[in-house]
């Protein structure tokens, strides 16, 4: 959804990148493109004036001066500021006694029901026993909706027939949820078409019952500014500890979930980035904010293969060689086959530092064609030509075009486009990746 941000923001990095030395009304030229980027991408008047200062100071100052490339110590001092903007790494309270109750709240269509079910099933990875409870009686089909979730993801869920108020279906939710020796109880509360009253007076009841530890605003990030709105009544009126923006895999500008935290002080602690159940990311502003001024996330890729119960050899083995620049054709098949279940392509290459560019200029419908033209060339590759790039030469060209059905041109295309990857990864390789033992609880 930071697809139009990124792409402004990169055109006022370009400039900053073509001068030397950068004097003061070089910087405020920045930064004033730099604020109509942000408003443009709704983010909120009062976050941009306080971000675009922050930023200002620091590059007028020593720090800017004395680097030997002022541009890019520009673009870094707008990174820094943009991850203390968005906040803490999200991080679940589950202290206490068990069953830790989560509450989801958040207006009618934000995606409370299926985030209940993506949340269970993170936290089940996460060694957790999570149980699910059914609260919305007001929404129809809520309850059958999220029992089908439970039973496709293998998790209890909690409902009830008739007409209990959902206070009271909460505390008996969560009383089974004991008895069935859960460790984390999520509570799928009812949402309304807007703020009113009544919704924030039984959500308040059920609060003052179960206790829960942490209180959950569910966001539709495509809502713009009246997100910041929605957050800022909830937590008002119920006091929410956390966020979850759902939906950051469509087309919104993005200024929600920079504006959302800092506006309420409330941190976001998940992206919902697929209508997959499996599609719930921890958030980090480190890797969100690499994202949005396109300097790619690998070790989000690393743990999306993770995630997906990839053999831990692999996961080291694509580590190590994304490390070392030093991955070949049959990784890159292998990893193709992947990325087929680690959701749409284009997102997978937006996560590559240097290749977020080139995701603009095909659509996901070419993507896949091209994809299943890579899979055709390289399944025509015997194991020395798919280990050894170099070895494929005009005659071996040939041979594998008329293997694949495909044209010597299309094979050419691959090669420079391989060669261009590695390039960008010798270049990633010189930076500090963080080491994925972190992942695996060494």
């Amino acid at each position: 959804m930071f697809e139009s941000l990124s792409e402004k923001l990169q055109d006022v990095f370009k400039e900053l990148r073509k001068r030397g030395k950068l004097n003061e009304a070089d910087v405020d030229a920045a930064m004033r493109e730099i604020r109509l980027v942000l408003l443009e991408a709704d983010v909120h008047y009062s976050v941009v004036k306080t971000f675009v200062a922050r930023v200002r100071e620091r590059a007028v100052g020593i720090e800017v001066a004395k680097s030997l490339t002022p541009g890019q110590q520009v673009i870094k001092i707008v990174h820094e500021e943009l991850v203390q903007t968005l906040g803490q790494a999200g991080h679940l309270e589950l202290s206490g006694n068990t069953p830790h109750v989560i509450l989801l709240v958040g207006l009618q269509g934000s995606g409370k029901t299926t985030t209940a079910a993506k949340l269970a099933l993170h936290l089940r990875r996460q060694k957790q026993v999570p149980f699910m409870i059914a609260a919305d009686t007001y929404r129809p089909a809520a309850v059958d909706q999220l029992v089908a979730l439970g039973r496709q993801i293998d998790i209890s869920v909690y409902s009830e027939s008739g007409s209990a108020p959902p206070p009271q279906i909460a505390t008996n939710g969560v009383q089974a949820a004991a008895r069935a020796n859960a460790s984390v109880a999520i509570i799928d509360s009812a949402g309304r078409l807007q703020i009113d009253q009544e919704m924030m007076g039984e959500l308040a009841t059920i609060r003052d019952r179960v206790h829960p530890q942490e209180i959950l605003l569910v966001a539709d990030s495509m809502t713009g500014q009246e997100a910041v709105n929605i957050a800022e009544g909830f937590n008002k009126q119920v006091g929410i500890t956390g966020l979850i923006l759902t939906k950051v895999d469509g087309d919104a500008r993005g200024g929600a979930a920079i504006s959302m935290r800092e506006v309420t002080g409330v941190p976001i602690k998940f992206l919902g980035t697929s209508e997959k159940l499996d599609g719930l990311e921890t958030f980090d502003p480190d890797r969100l904010a690499r994202r949005i001024l396109q300097m790619g996330d690998i070790l989000g890729l690393i743990e999306r293969a993770e995630a997906l119960e990839m053999q831990e050899e692999e996961a080291f083995e694509l580590a190590g060689k994304l490390r070392t620049a030093n991955f070949n054709l049959e990784d890159l098949y292998k990893q193709l086959q992947q990325a087929k279940r680690l959701g749409p392509l284009t997102q997978l290459i937006e996560m590559i530092p240097g290749l977020s560019q080139s995701v603009k200029q095909v659509s996901q419908e070419d993507v896949d064609r091209q994809l299943k033209v890579v899979e055709a060339i390289i399944s025509s590759m015997t194991p020395e030509e798919k280990r050894h790039p170099k070895v494929l030469n005009a005659s071996r060209r040939k041979r594998i075009a008329a293997g694949s059905g495909t044209s010597v041109q299309d094979i050419n295309q691959l090669m420079k486009q391989f060669q261009q990857s590695q390039k960008l990864m010798k270049q990633l390789s010189r930076q500090k990746i963080p080491d994925i033992r972190g992942l695996f609880g060494q």
